[in-house]
């Protein structure tokens, strides 16, 4: 036992936890945190950012691109609310991120006194943004509180959670103990009898597909065993990208599984509900689905499954794979047949020019361990389809909740967490003015961030959803812009414009390898082929 302040004993409890980085915002209520931060600089780092939002999307970029825990801090009130996109975007992936936020003194809290940041019932926001959230009451209550905010991320479904620490408690003094801390991430239990179900179907299955997304990003090795042993294709939405390489010859994203759905008759998926499949291609009594996902929730959302596996991804598949090896030949090989799927799929994708152009082309100037970062913009749009990936964790998107504005500041933090690899941030002229601020913090902290900012002066998707579907009621989508150039180069970072696809790979080969950040702005019109075909395929079955 040790006389702490809360800010001492909530720094110490996260440095036990393994947490080396933390993102962040300082502000008064968190004073005495970042006091603690200070005394123990040299064990934990600070990377401060000018925006709430820009914390919360550094630590999720940290997370997307290690799998590690992140934490992010912020002051309360208005502080928080601002960091709510991001928190909402952490939840929507599925992400290992702790956020730890401030608040009013307890004695004030509640008595609507208009006490600086106080907002109404920041802990129910909180935890309706989390999977767990509780509040620190006293110094020697946080390692407890932390401890368990760490043990609700490990187990269960990952997603975020919330621990707030009162000024006064981070402040305050007290004898504060670490024994009997525990961070151990503790091993999933898989049951015999649904591997039993799993594998007779399995079995049984003549034309099985396999879908994955972000739940089995740890699970690739896994994933791979299982899919050349029942030689079925594989199939991954865009947050599964790189979990079967994408050059290997079973592996396709989702969309193209839509020829092969009419003679599926075994659906599995692995940290994945297969939403697009299910809900929108057809079903009939022939389709059969194995659900494996450590949510049991998920098993039966989109149709009851015949089979489920409610377990970790990786330890189902290790014991799945392992029953498969003792009891069933592999199939034969279908490397040949699936030559011509794949001919035909490049066919279908043709068209979408010249966003598979300049992606061919950062596909070939980033390294296989190089990290690239979609956003909503036409180019990232078709990234999701088309951009290949051979490595887990190497292509970065928002999955469902479409969060603009995401993509340069996740991209700071997986910069952050993986400063050796080369990261490659796709923008648009609107989402990039999101967080555009967050320059700043990429020049004072030397994260170098390659940015491709498309500009067409637009909310260009929005515009051409105007102009196609709604009679050209074109309204609120003209955007005024800064000189890009110029204004990168007013933050300390290197600028330049690209006009062509050979200006564009000069300037992102001088990129390379530079300490500070980097946007090339590629000026472009609004006459893009849309992805959106491929959200509207017809029932097959």
């Amino acid at each position: 036992m040790e006389k702490l302040t809360g800010g001492q004993a909530a720094v110490r409890t996260l440095i036990k936890a393994g947490i080396k980085q933390l993102y962040g915002l300082p502000g008064v209520q968190n004073d005495w945190l970042y006091n603690a931060l200070y005394d123990y600089r040299d064990e934990i780092k600070v990377i401060h950012t000018r925006h709430e939002q820009g914390a919360g999307y550094m630590a999720l970029g940290h997370y997307l691109a290690t799998g590690e825990t992140a934490v992010y801090n912020i002051v309360p009130g208005p502080g928080f609310l601002n960091s709510c996109g991001a928190l909402s975007t952490i939840w929507g992936l599925n992400a290992k991120v702790l956020c730890l936020v401030g608040q009013i003194p307890q004695k004030v809290q509640g008595k609507k006194l208009g006490v600086l940041h106080e907002i109404p019932d920041q802990m129910g926001i909180m935890r309706r943004l989390t999977k767990w959230a509780d509040n620190v009451t006293a110094p020697s209550k946080a390692p407890e509180v932390i401890q368990e905010a760490f043990r609700q991320l490990y187990t269960g479904r990952p997603r975020p959670v919330g621990v707030e620490i009162p000024m006064d408690v981070l402040s305050g003094s007290e004898e504060v103990s670490f024994e009997n801390l525990s961070f151990v991430q503790p091993s999933s239990e898989v049951f015999e009898d649904e591997i039993s179900k799993a594998l007779a179907l399995i079995k049984e299955a003549k034309n099985p597909l396999v879908f994955v997304a972000g739940g089995a990003m740890h699970a690739s090795a896994e994933v791979i065993e299982l899919v050349e042993h029942i030689q079925a294709p594989v199939f991954a939405y865009r947050t599964g990208k790189g979990i079967v390489p994408s050059s290997h010859y079973l592996s396709y994203p989702v969309p193209a599984a839509h020829k092969l759905w009419a003679d599926c008759d075994l659906c599995i998926t692995i940290g994945s509900h297969a939403r697009m499949p299910l809900m929108k291609w057809g079903q009939d009594d022939k389709l059969k689905l194995l659900s494996i996902n450590i949510d049991k929730d998920v098993h039966d959302r989109m149709r009851k499954a015949e089979a489920s596996v409610t377990a970790d991804s990786k330890a189902a598949l290790v014991a799945l794979n392992a029953q498969l090896k003792a009891t069933m030949k592999p199939r034969p090989s279908k490397e040949e047949a699936m030559k011509s799927f794949a001919a035909d799929w490049e066919e279908q994708t043709a068209y979408l020019e010249p966003q598979k152009s300049y992606l061919n082309l950062i596909r070939e100037e980033l390294p296989e361990d190089g990290i690239l970062v979609d956003e909503l913009t036409q180019v990232g749009f078709a990234s999701r389809i088309v951009w290949n990936t051979d490595q887990p964790r190497t292509y970065l998107c928002t999955g469902h909740m479409g969060t603009l504005g995401w993509g340069f500041q996740t991209a700071l933090g997986a910069k952050a967490a993986r400063p050796e690899a080369m990261v490659v941030s796709l923008a648009g002229d609107g989402g990039f003015m999101f967080g555009v601020q967050e320059l700043a913090t990429a020049v004072q902290h030397k994260l170098g961030v390659i940015v491709l900012l498309f500009n067409n002066n637009l909310y260009g998707n929005v515009r051409s959803m105007q102009e196609q579907l709604y009679d050209n009621r074109v309204i609120a989508t003209d955007l005024h812009n800064p000189d890009f150039v110029k204004m990168a180069e007013a933050f300390g970072a290197h600028a330049e414009r690209a006009h062509s696809m050979d200006e564009l790979r000069t300037a992102i080969r001088s990129a390379k390898g530079r300490e500070l950040p980097t946007v090339i702005e590629i000026p472009v019109d609004n006459d893009w082929p849309s992805t959106n075909k491929f959200k509207a395929l017809p029932k097959v079955r």
